[in-house]
């Protein structure tokens, strides 16, 4: 058979035998899949309908054995190297052009032991199977909003959701980890092993190596907790969203309430002359005692006038998924992000101002607020540095129709560019885009530098540079 064209790590054309690729497959429990065959497309094909790239090969693992055969493949070789998970990520750097691409979506296993409350999880779990199997004993970590989102990227990003006020970031929950290096060892780190590679991988996104094994701290969450959505008029969006700045100001760590800014969708609770109209929702998750929930919630209430207020007692588990129709694969996407420490009045302004020019019907801007437990950890204490951030801003643009991509495009970063006067400078790292190249330094903040320098001494090479990359520190520098 004639070779096989592979993309190299400096973009030039490597040509290897077949014989390599039948030594690779035999060495791997999981399949070998070259263009057009079996698992190929699947492989492929991401959340993000923007990202349609083709790896030369793409090795589908079924455990850290066939990691490390791909990694040493890659390594020796000099492939282009990308690391696809729950294949959620905005940026697309989880399938590369030419090279090889690692699937872990095949690894899947969830283990719950309820006396230590801990999960051990593989990196192609989304976050609604991990879900499932720790609320079975009344337990959950702290995750993000969407339930087909994959714990891998998520949780080396930094991660953040519903039960982060109460229970810190999904880094701070993260107790140990099995991490395959450039060099294709297999590594096990936590606090007291390799720590200081633990501490880069709390944060510092696909960087330092590919994690096999998640280790997490669980809390006893549910399996019934209060949340929902209280949805009101766009035309007293300003009012209420300065309520809302003082309301979560005042807030206890059990209450997180997040505002959306877009279209109503034809959701059922909705009047039918809403649909299509711009409105701003509040939408609310209680981790406390129901019963407690009323009170709590009594100030968000007592802001003006809603259309419609459907908070009530449900699963945490139904909760996780509430958000999933508007985020199904296959629309293009492209997200502009910023941290805020408060939301001031010009900020809030600007984003009224955008809402009435949003581009598409599924176009949206949330702001998500953090504060809390996330916020009583030091800066340094993982990867993740931006502790001091009460609020995130997605400005999180959709559309179906290639027509419209330069138009929301545009959008998005008008409006990234109108709010940043208002913005701490830092960046939540899974919403940054494949452009923000340069803003990884911003990501990172003061933990930067030890950053590169851990990349230097885990990833000379810089085989793993298919994400918002951490280039390794220079040796003159």
């Amino acid at each position: 058979m004639t070779d096989v064209q592979f993309s190299g790590l400096q973009g030039e054309t490597i040509a290897l035998s077949n014989d390599l690729l039948v030594a690779l497959q035999a060495r791997c429990r999981g399949n070998l899949c070259l263009p057009d065959e079996a698992g190929y497309d699947e492989a492929r094909t991401i959340w993000n309908a923007m990202i349609d790239r083709r790896p030369g090969a793409v090795v589908r693992c079924h455990g850290s054995s066939d990691v490390i055969q791909a990694v040493h493949f890659a390594r020796d070789n000099k492939l282009l190297l990308s690391v696809r998970s729950g294949g959620h990520n905005i940026s697309g750097n989880a399938v590369c052009e030419g090279g090889l691409l690692i699937d872990l979506s095949p690894m899947r296993s969830v283990r719950v032991d309820p006396k230590a409350r801990t999960a051990r999880v593989e990196p192609g779990v989304t976050l609604g199977e991990f879900d499932r199997e720790a609320q079975a004993f009344g337990l959950a970590t702290p995750l993000g909003i969407n339930s087909t989102t994959g714990v891998a990227g998520l949780a080396l990003g930094g991660g953040f959701g519903w039960l982060s006020r109460k229970y810190g970031f999904t880094v701070d929950n993260l107790t140990s980890a099995d991490v395959v290096t450039a060099g294709g060892e297999l590594v096990q780190v936590s606090a007291t092993e390799s720590p200081d590679l633990f501490w880069a991988i709390r944060g510092g996104g696909g960087n330092f190596g590919v994690v096999t094994s998640f280790e997490f701290k669980l809390h006893a969450v549910g399996p019934d907790l209060v949340s929902g959505l209280i949805v009101h008029p766009f035309t007293r969006a300003r009012e209420l969203l300065v309520g809302y700045r003082d309301v979560a100001a005042a807030a206890a760590d059990d209450l997180t309430m997040w505002a959306v800014l877009r279209k109503a969708p034809p959701l059922p609770f909705l009047p039918e002359e809403v649909h299509g109209k711009e409105i701003l929702v509040f939408a609310v998750c209680y981790a406390g005692e129901p019963g407690k929930a009323d009170e709590a919630l009594a100030p968000l209430r007592a802001l003006g006038e809603p259309i419609a207020d459907v908070i009530g007692v449900q699963p945490y588990s139904a909760w996780q998924t509430a958000f999933d129709p508007l985020l199904t694969p296959g629309a293009f996407n492209y997200w502009k992000s910023h941290n805020f420490t408060t939301l001031s009045d010009g900020l809030i302004d600007t984003l009224i101002d955008y809402v009435g020019t949003l581009p598409t019907e599924e176009c949206e801007i949330f702001i998500g607020q953090l504060g809390g437990a996330s916020s009583r950890v030091a800066p340094d204490a993982t990867a993740y540095p931006h502790r001091d951030a009460n609020f995130v801003m997605n400005v999180h643009t959709r559309w179906r129709d290639h027509a419209d991509e330069q138009a929301s495009i545009k959008w998005a970063r008008a409006l990234f560019a109108a709010t940043a006067p208002h913005a701490t400078g830092g960046v939540y790292v899974n919403f940054m885009p494949e452009d923000e190249t340069d803003r990884v330094a911003q990501a990172y903040g003061g933990n930067y530098a030890r950053l590169t320098s851990l990349k230097a001494k885990y990833d000379p090479g810089n085989l793993f540079r298919l994400n918002q990359n951490v280039k390794p520190e220079s040796k003159a520098g």
